[in-house]
């Protein structure tokens, strides 16, 4: 354990007890409270070849990597090399979407809180070369739309691959350099990389899938294409998690003093830019991070997970505050990571995060909830079982037929119930319980899609 480290008997219990709880092979997290960093670290990176866990093993950290990404493009932000209301044109001239016209006005900004109107993803391998995310952009063209610019927020995993192309453009550099070297070399940050080959010569977590007899299997696939890294590439731990959140914390200097940011850009990141609607991801989007109210105090994060690991990154400005949870198991990982985030709330800052209570189920209004919703990589279908209303969503055959690499196992249905008198409704029971979302409807009062995770998924039946 590093010198800054120190062990609290009381998180170290509770995080022993959640792992065995969910059965985790691994989890790993870090507290920053009162000018000091806390670690516990339990299990092991891997059943296969079971190594334990510690705050310098490497995760791979989804989404949380998009606020590196954010952060590097606000830097081209600060030196007037990037305009956040300019369209995305202006630095990739060869983007070509579904729509012209949606592809002429998007803005930089845009991508950043997730308004440009991009669905999702595409489901593509264009391999790990130089030109990957160059590729990949290319292929924008297929992206469903789910509304004009600006109109709503809805999460984009392909918009954030797209600013990586924008940094590229800018720079004339490959993306991961530029984050290396404006990013996470000045910031300190020696445990992060994009590279599977940087991180297989340290000790890094295997993701697991829960398999339907309930055994873990190791996953095979560690994260996504080189196309994906910046909306979800980098491989970290908790100890540079923890200086990453420090940083987020502060005034956009660098322990030593070093500037890296000016400190209006860094709080500007952290300042609502839309409101989210029946959210758990956030009650509104800044630039690129998740802004929640939670019992009264504003918490500034931004969450990731694939393959079979989980990142949770947690910041509370105004109390100075940070935990990140990184645990390497799905499905249960998610309700393992927010029951850590929950309990170090409560128990550093008294600060509680409960879930909404759903109404009494309506047999009389639930069918016209019900049917097939869609986006482009998955499907989810809305029913009732007896007077239990349930979301399955699947990935499409075809998806993983056509993937070239291993996907994620489909999670068991998701019961929900409606919260009284709304179209907003909140998941009760498995690996997504607390997830809250809403239905959506037409001006002739028709249901017309779901939002579920921040993502919008259109009614096809």
């Amino acid at each position: 354990m590093s010198a800054n480290a120190h062990t609290d008997s009381a998180l170290t219990e509770f995080v022993a007890a959640t792992a065995a709880e969910y059965g985790m092979p691994g989890m790993a997290v870090g507290i920053w409270v009162d000018g000091r960093e806390i670690h516990a670290n339990v299990g092991v990176t891997s059943t296969e070849n079971p190594v334990p866990i510690t705050e310098h093993t490497i995760f791979a950290i989804g989404s949380t990597s998009k606020t590196f990404t954010a952060t590097a493009l606000m830097q081209l932000v600060a030196a007037g090399r990037v305009d956040l209301d300019a369209p995305v044109r202006t630095y990739v001239p060869e983007l070509k979407l579904i729509d012209e016209k949606s592809a002429a006005t998007i803005t930089v900004r845009q991508l950043l809180n997730h308004t440009a109107g991009l669905e999702w993803n595409i489901i593509n391998d264009t391999g790990d070369g130089a030109d990957g995310l160059a590729a990949f952009v290319a292929t924008l063209a297929e992206l469903p739309l789910i509304g004009a610019p600006g109109e709503r927020a809805s999460y984009s995993q392909a918009g954030f691959n797209l600013l990586g192309r924008v940094i590229e453009k800018v720079t004339g550099e490959s993306f991961e350099k530029v984050v290396a070297d404006t990013v996470l070399e000045p910031v300190g940050l020696a445990e992060s990389f994009y590279f599977e080959g940087d991180v297989m010569t340290r000790r890094f977590a295997a993701g697991h899938e829960r398999q339907q007899d309930g055994k873990l299997e190791v996953s095979r696939a560690w994260k996504g294409s080189r196309a994906n890294n910046p909306g979800g590439g980098l491989g970290s731990t908790v100890s540079d998690l923890l200086r990453w959140g420090r940083f987020h914390l502060g005034d956009g200097r660098t322990e030593s003093g070093a500037p890296v940011l000016p400190a209006e850009l860094m709080h500007r990141m952290q300042q609502p830019t839309i409101e989210l609607r029946a959210s758990t991801l956030a009650d509104a989007f800044g630039l690129c991070w998740m802004l929640r109210d939670v019992d009264g105090v504003r918490t500034v994060g931004h969450d990731g997970s694939g393959f079979g690991q989980f990142a949770n990154f947690q910041l509370v400005p105004e109390r100075d505050f940070a935990v990140v949870v990184l645990s390497n198991a799905s499905p249960d990982g998610i309700p393992a990571n927010q029951a850590i985030i929950r309990w170090a709330l409560e128990h550093y800052l008294g600060v509680v995060d409960q879930d909404p209570e759903p109404a009494p189920f309506d047999a009389a209004r639930a069918p016209e909830l019900f049917g097939v919703y869609d986006i482009d990589a998955m499907t989810m279908t809305c029913y009732a079982a007896g007077d239990q209303l349930y979301l399955d969503c699947r990935v499409k055959p075809e998806i993983r037929a056509a993937a070239g690499a291993e996907i994620p196992q489909d999670h068991p249905p998701f019961p929900f119930g409606l919260l009284p008198g709304s179209d907003e409704y909140v998941i009760t029971a498995g690996s997504f319980k607390g997830q809250r979302g809403y239905f959506t409807r037409d001006t002739n009062g028709d249901i017309t899609a779901i939002d579920l995770a921040g993502r919008v998924f259109t009614r096809v039946s």
